[in-house]
């Protein structure tokens, strides 16, 4: 299995991303090949300027359409997702979440924030199609907390525990999938089926 983790925070250090580590290891343990990507990676000017062949998309669309699954963590910015994320998702084609699991996860500043996977992330996630979409995860800020030096940052056990239920969905998802049928293959079982009217 491949999955795809998608940052939204362009912070060096940020509780999403946060949340994206420890979602990484968890699905490594169960042998599920992680690939990253932070907002921040991808070059201000093709984001702006809506560069869809700037070589750090293409290399995007090309994970993507080769995962099974997508984590996407966001921080809450006024009321929504982070700006930077959507310019990403909008260079994104329209069906390129189709045949994939996706989680969403967003951290924020107080519990009144909690809204914002459902009525601000998750309708652009379906917009692209996305397979199956988990109900998701918001964390307060308050929930997690950062590790000093070399320390790991800790999550509250609360928080530990949906974190882990929803990864297990995740996988559980995943697995359980039906593979998209490559159009020769279709093409000739269509062919050599017999039709009666």
């Amino acid at each position: 299995m491949l999955v795809v983790s998608l940052g939204g925070s362009p912070s060096q250090r940020s509780r999403s991303g946060v949340l994206l580590e420890r979602s990484q290891r968890w699905l490594q343990q169960q042998g599920v090949e992680v690939v990253s990507y932070q907002v921040r990676d991808f070059p201000a000017e093709d984001l702006l300027h809506a560069r869809f062949d700037s070589p750090k998309v293409v290399d995007l669309l090309q994970q993507i359409e080769n995962a099974d699954g997508l984590l996407i963590a966001t921080p809450v910015y006024k009321a929504s997702f982070s700006g930077a994320l959507k310019t990403v998702l909008d260079l994104l084609p329209e069906r390129a979440l189709a045949h994939k699991v996706v989680l969403p996860m967003a951290t924020g500043g107080s519990i009144a924030h909690m809204l914002v996977v459902d009525y601000a992330l998750k309708p652009v996630l379906s917009a692209l199609k996305a397979q199956e979409m988990l109900h998701g995860i918001f964390a307060e800020d308050s929930q997690i907390a950062y590790g000093e030096g070399n320390a790991q940052a800790q999550l509250t056990p609360a928080l530990q525990q949906r974190l882990n239920e929803a990864l297990e969905q995740f996988f559980s998802a995943m697995a359980r999938r039906p593979k998209p049928l490559d159009p020769s293959v279709l093409n000739e079982r269509l062919l050599s089926a017999r039709w009666s009217i």
